[in-house]
């Protein structure tokens, strides 16, 4: 590498010799030449990768290993909240696009869960899927991040306890650096809604 290095410079410093002397011979009467327009980029060139802006270092505040304890609102209200134990790790791929995974127990029983949420550019909305090891159905959620409240507002369908499909809102809030809280919300059949779950996160890592 040093070599290959070392021939690049002496032939680069040859040429620049090379240009000064034909440049000294050149007749200064006549007019410089026109300079050549710019070559237009090969057909079937890769384009080049979108770079992250503004919009995802909401996302990136989310970016690594985070305690998680949930609370479920699984009986009417006024109901004792079941409580459980979580870990989500967050990788953030390019700067674009946040990879959940999460683990802990639901109901007593092993719980994994895969999300991956982004900034979608065309739609100006943040979007996610999520799926989970208790349902067979997906869940796509999109929504807007509002800077004075500090929250990503989610809205989107998906299975609830009864498993038909039920509309929901997820509010993401920051109370401090090493601090979020998670709030799903879930209409009932009288089309009220109610808060359904809050997973309170503490970064681990």
């Amino acid at each position: 590498m040093r070599t290959h290095r070392t021939v690049l410079v002496t032939a680069a410093f040859a040429a620049g010799i090379l240009a000064l002397g034909a440049a000294a011979t050149q007749d200064t009467s006549k007019p410089p030449a026109t300079t050549k327009p710019a070559a237009a980029p090969e057909a079937g060139a890769m384009p080049q990768p979108p770079k992250p802006g503004p919009e995802h270092a909401i996302l990136k505040r989310e970016e690594g290993v985070w305690d998680a304890r949930v609370e479920m609102q699984m009986g009417p209200p006024g109901t004792p909240a079941q409580v459980s134990t979580g870990l989500e790790t967050n990788t953030l791929l390019g700067g674009l696009w946040l990879v959940s995974d999460f683990k802990g127990t639901m109901e007593g029983q092993p719980f994994q869960g895969h999300g991956t949420f982004g900034y979608d550019s065309l739609k100006k909305k943040y979007v996610g899927v999520w799926v989970d090891s208790m349902s067979s159905s997906l869940m796509r959620t999109e929504g807007d991040y509002d800077a004075a409240a500090g929250t990503l507002t989610m809205i989107g369908e998906g299975p609830g306890p009864d498993g038909n499909l039920v509309k929901f809102r997820e509010v993401m809030r920051w109370t401090d650096p090493r601090t979020r809280v998670f709030t799903m919300f879930m209409s009932g059949p009288d089309g009220k809604e109610a808060p359904a779950m809050t997973i309170t996160y503490k970064r681990k890592a």
